[in-house]
């Protein structure tokens, strides 16, 4: 846990300082420095309150924005590390850290600070990772990687990628910080970014180094990668640490110790490794000859990469029994990481190692069993690996399969909302029918009966009322049922489209016809085509005048006074005829244009119908390869539906289908 603090505080600061500085470091007011050095001191202490608040006032009056910037890093710094750690956070102190966190994003956004941005990720993800709370860490920087997505900023993927790097080094998951690193590489190379480009990638490359076994040949190719990529004094350090191992493995006793002296004298070598000091102290028993394997012991084993370093060494100078013991050290980490899952496993695989290890001791008192000892430690060590491929190839496994039971979840709340959305869409639909039905039924029945009253008890110009309102409420009720019965056809695929000759003018009148007995008293509808002279075209003229039919419909119902235009255009969009109803109506607002065409959508509840006349014309509309829409340029008053009909339908199909493949 140390190591990863320290590692990602190096990470954070080598982002963050520029290379080059005129004053200090950050390129910031001198006294506004001062101050924020003593805050820096007392962060987590008692007297940082008002360090900081003389941080913010000489920066606000010395109007450097880099400086109250920094003033909310070291508050959020401050807070996070008030709050105890190696337990779960309060709901009231995460709830100040989280504010804290917010903060800091929104100044380093309006003064123009993107590495303070994404610091502020950086603290927050210490901040849970400390407290036991890995699974929110990798959320935040899942999240910072989004947002640097989006914004298209390369520096905000490169902090997340390495943020991913450090945390699985210090998990100990090598294959996984493998891929990160790579990634992270990637970026690097591919970016123009200039605070990109000025980073220092000498850490990744012995980082990467790291993900191979001491002896390969990637090793150091790695390292001497790094070695070139050095640009901070830390870089050159964390190269020679890795010189020195590559060294003290190869046997070459006088490189390695050139190689550790440099480390010893720098007393920033435990921000490179914790164990660096023990690690040397233990080469330099095995190098020496005087090396019991008790050494190991001081070795956290929270660093199993440089524990496994110590046995490979230890192996190469001929220690086998206390490499074989290092390995059984090795053996029991393992088993507490995966003891839940894998106990009887790596119970019977410790088993097996401890009798190697009782063989290989008495090999010493028999020369004779020496060839078999080895077989046994070779085989052994081949399991191990093999167990440990399979354990932590199980882990990853059991990630993916939580991810996608999550995005299946999700899918299943969705699919859960559709089918609520539609069952109350039905509850309305039921409901709005028996409002609708029962309307011109009451009204049917009522002057029937009226009209069956004796002679004598109306005049005939009543009755004749009476008829009229009969066939009007009949109409209705039809176009009612028609509406249901189209609907349900469309859904059952049994709805036909016919092609054959129509002409322009026809369709029209028919449809005109067919619906100005809806016309509300005073109002006027009439056909005012472009062009008088017969228009013949393909189509299916039935579906035609339906939708036609409907949207003159549609425009009585809304149309109280005024008047009902019907047009008819060859020009407005060439190979198509233009049909637009306009009327003088209630209108329709521009946002809900599309939102009037869904099944039973009524934006007045009170006017009558079914909700489904706009619906079927779409979907006849698009069985004709025809479009049907709401003008919403149209600003004239009331409103104005356009229907395009292809002249010529079978070339547009042909030609859609050429642009589909």
């Amino acid at each position: 846990m140390k190591h990863f603090l320290i590692s990602v505080v190096f990470w954070v600061f080598a982002a963050i300082l520029p290379l080059t500085a005129q004053n200090n470091p950050y390129e910031i007011d001198d006294e506004c420095f001062k101050y924020f050095s003593e805050t820096e001191l007392l962060v987590g202490k008692p007297g940082f309150e008002e360090s900081n608040a003389a941080l913010l006032r000489t920066a606000i009056t010395k109007g450097d924005t880099k400086a109250q910037t920094l003033y909310y890093v070291e508050r959020l710094k401050h807070v996070s590390r008030s709050v105890p750690s190696k337990q779960a956070p309060s709901p009231q102190d995460e709830a100040k850290v989280v504010a804290a966190f917010e903060d800091l994003k929104q100044v380093a956004d309006r003064f123009g600070y993107p590495q303070y941005f994404y610091y502020a990720y950086e603290i927050l993800q210490n901040f849970y990772y400390n407290r036991g709370l890995p699974l929110r860490t990798v959320e935040l920087a899942q999240e910072m990687q989004e947002i640097a997505s989006e914004r298209k900023d390369a520096y905000g993927l490169w902090m997340g990628h390495r943020y991913m790097v450090s945390l699985y080094v210090a998990q100990g998951d090598y294959i996984t910080a493998k891929r990160y690193i790579l990634e992270s590489l990637k970026i690097y190379e591919s970016s123009t970014d200039p605070v990109v480009r000025r980073q220092s990638v000498a850490r990744l490359y012995c980082d990467l180094s790291d993900t191979y076994l001491i002896g390969n040949d990637s090793v150091r190719i790695n390292v001497e990668k790094a070695v070139k990529n050095s640009k901070q004094h830390l870089d050159t350090l964390r190269c020679e640490y890795h010189l020195a191992k590559i060294a003290a493995y190869e046997k070459n006793v006088e490189e390695y110790q050139r190689h550790r002296d440099y480390c010893l004298k720098d007393p920033s070598l435990s921000s490179i490794s914790t164990t660096a000091v023990r690690l040397f102290e233990t080469l330099d028993a095995i190098i020496e000859g005087t090396f019991d394997g008790n050494a190991v012991g001081a070795l956290s084993l929270s660093r199993t990469r440089e524990v496994k370093y110590i046995a490979n060494v230890a192996e190469v100078y001929g220690y086998k029994d206390q490499a074989f013991e290092i390995e059984r050290l090795l053996v029991r980490k393992f088993e507490q990481l995966f003891a839940n899952s894998n106990q009887s496993k790596i119970t019977e695989l410790d088993a097996r190692l401890g009798n190697t290890v009782l063989s290989a001791r008495l090999a010493d008192k028999n020369k004779e069993m020496l060839n078999i000892s080895r077989l046994v430690a070779i085989l052994l060590a081949i399991i191990l690996v093999i167990a440990l491929s399979f354990f932590l190839f199980y882990t990853r496994q059991l990630s993916q399969a939580k991810e996608q039971d999550e995005l299946r979840i999700a899918e299943l709340k969705e699919a859960n909302e559709k089918v609520r959305m539609a069952d109350a869409a039905k509850t309305r639909f039921v409901q709005n029918m028996s409002h609708e039905v029962r309307t011109p039924l009451n009204a049917i029945v009522g002057f029937s009966q009226l009209l069956s009253l004796p002679d004598g008890s109306f005049s005939e110009d009543e009755k004749n009322v009476f008829s009229n309102h009969i066939i009007n409420n009949t109409n209705m009720l039809t176009m009612l049922l028609d509406d249901i019965l189209s609907a349900s056809a469309m859904d059952a695929g049994s709805y036909k489209i016919n092609y054959e000759d129509g002409e322009v003018h026809f369709i029209a009148q028919s449809a005109i016809s067919s619906a100005e007995h809806r016309l509300q008293p005073g109002v006027r509808m009439y056909y005012a085509p472009e062009s008088e002279e017969p228009i013949p075209f393909r189509t299916d003229p039935r579906r035609a005048q339906q939708i036609l039919i409907n949207l003159l419909t549609n425009a009585c119902k809304h149309t109280m006074e005024g008047e009902i235009r019907l047009t008819s255009s060859l020009t407005s969009r060439p190979g198509f005829v233009s049909y637009a109803v306009t009327d003088t109506g209630t209108g329709v607002p521009p946002e809900q244009a599309e939102q009037i065409f869904s099944r039973f959508t009524k934006l007045n509840e009170f006017t009558q119908g079914s909700g489904l006349g706009l619906s079927i014309c779409r979907d006849i509309a698009g069985r004709l390869g025809a479009s049907v829409y709401l003008d919403t340029t149209y600003t004239a008053g009331g409103a104005r539906f356009v229907l395009e009909l292809p002249l010529h339908p079978d070339e547009q199909k042909q030609e859609e289908q050429i642009k589909t493949e």
